[in-house]
């Protein structure tokens, strides 16, 4: 059982992390698409730089695992940006929420993992 659930762990865990870097990767490498998109949903584009750098640092927290609360913070991070997202989405009704959504749904599943592994 205890092993299922670190296989379940790394796989989710794994797809949460790839898009999260493609997200913060968009956001240092294809600026301009990312200042679009900032603007559609009424985002300050200042905060592009951080969020990315936000992003990455969740992952390493995830990942490294060294401290309980920094891990804790890392998810809060993940599902409160995902929260967001799927909200700016919905609140300008574009129906590009789907995104979020599935990063809402790995972060949680993640976590819930997480929890059951490391224990």
């Amino acid at each position: 059982m205890k092993n299922r659930d670190l296989i379940i762990y790394r796989i989710v865990t794994g797809l949460m992390s790839a898009l999260a870097i493609l997200g913060a990767s968009m956001y240092f490498f294809n600026n301009e698409l990312a200042r679009g998109m900032f603007e559609n949903l009424n985002f300050p584009t200042y905060i592009i730089y951080p969020l990315g750098i936000a992003k990455l640092l969740g992952v390493v927290a995830i990942w490294i695992n060294k401290s309980r609360s920094l891990t804790e913070w890392a998810y809060a991070g993940f599902v409160f940006n995902s929260l967001l997202a799927i909200s700016a989405h919905l609140n300008i009704n574009d129906g590009e929420h789907i995104g979020a959504v599935v990063a809402l749904i790995l972060a949680v599943t993640s976590y819930i993992y997480n929890k059951k592994v490391y224990a």
